[in-house]
């Protein structure tokens, strides 16, 4: 029950307790208080005549002077509420626009230095306070990402400088492929988070070109089979419409890429992985399944989260950092498309992508 519901509904049994009390003064007045005055025991017909004109004046005030007083006391008693809550209504609306892109909004003010007016003061420097946060942390991970860069650059040319000597022994060959593998992880970390770190700032700027999706897919099914060889994984292309977005072509081909990538990855040995682009409306559909162990429902809400692996047991040996889904969901919505995705353990798993088609 609202605030507003709640207020009218105590005014009303207010307007209601004053009726009563004006019933109980009204008798007293023109019945109690008059016979208490007569003299004597009068007849028994003048008493009953006393009686029924003193019930009527009261009937009479209460019809004439009550009803109408409590539908205005209503009436006006909803319009002051309305008008009393409209800024708690125009402050609810405005918090629930605010996110943490959107942190620098103010709520609007009334001005007039009440109860109100105040907590919005309050909400609105709360609120710059977490934009400042959240631009510093932005800031300390864009610097860090491009610190790290210069380095990893320099560990990746070593090594494979060191790699292409001839007189290594074939322990020595190995670990020096362990460490490029690892520089080459840390590499794809940083530049994930840089990625992250611009979008979420609006740093970066996507080409609105028209592209053929069903081409993407295609090339996407293709690049699949080559990572899903070595485990023995089919992939199949089952339907592939033509379609054509607006969008940047080398953004959408790494969003796919990401998906056959995970598709793969989280699969079982000599599983399937299957895909399918299909037009709907006016947005085209595209479809990725594999048959792996799957994801719980109660992890499934956070698999777009970064650094987010699910699984332990299922997620030791798979090799990646995390960010891949959620790079995928910031390409998806910044072409004005969505990304979810529904599994169930042990049974297919499907990421859906949904992008607008272009407009001819």
């Amino acid at each position: 029950m609202t605030i507003r519901t709640r207020l009218t509904l105590w005014f009303a049994g207010v307007l209601f307790a004053s009726l009563v009390a004006m019933g109980v003064f009204s008798y007293f007045e023109l019945i109690a208080e008059p016979r208490s005055k007569t003299p004597g025991h009068g007849a028994n017909a003048k008493e009953e005549d006393a009686d029924e004109s003193g019930w009527s004046d009261i009937i009479g005030i209460l019809a004439w002077c009550g009803l109408p007083a409590l539908a205005l006391g209503l009436g006006g008693g909803w319009w002051l509420m309305r008008k009393a809550m409209a800024p708690v209504a125009a402050l609810t609306h405005a918090a629930e626009r605010l996110n943490e892109h959107h942190l620098e909004e103010q709520l609007p003010r009334t001005g007039d230095g009440d109860e109100l007016d105040r907590l919005t003061e309050v909400f609105n420097a709360m609120t710059e306070r977490l934009n400042d946060s959240f631009v510093r942390i932005r800031q300390f991970t864009l610097h860090a990402s491009h610190e790290l860069k210069t380095p990893l650059t320099v560990m990746h040319g070593e090594l494979e400088t060191a790699l292409r000597e001839g007189s290594l022994t074939a322990p020595q060959r190995q670990r020096l492929e362990s460490e490029l593998d690892e520089v080459q992880r840390l590499t794809k970390i940083v530049d994930g988070l840089t990625l992250l770190t611009k979008a979420d700032a609006g740093q970066i700027t996507l080409a609105r070109e028209p592209v053929r999706l069903d081409e993407l897919v295609r090339e996407a099914a293709a690049d699949g089979q080559s990572l899903a060889r070595p485990y023995g994984i089919q992939v199949k292309l089952e339907v592939c419409d033509e379609a054509t977005v607006t969008g940047d072509r080398h953004r959408l081909r790494q969003l796919l890429l990401n998906l056959t990538d995970n598709a793969i990855k989280y699969n079982q040995p000599k599983g399937t992985m299957i895909l399918s682009l299909r037009r709907g409306g006016d947005c085209a559909e595209l479809k990725v399944a594999n048959t792996g162990h799957g994801i719980t429902p109660e992890i499934l809400p956070r698999i777009f989260e970064p650094f987010f692996r699910g699984d332990s047991s299922h997620s030791q040996s798979v090799e990646g950092c995390g960010l891949g889904l959620s790079i995928a969901r910031w390409i998806a919505g910044a072409h004005g498309g969505t990304i979810q995705v529904t599994s169930e353990p042990n049974q297919l798993t499907t990421a859906i992508l949904r992008l607008p088609l272009a407009i001819r």
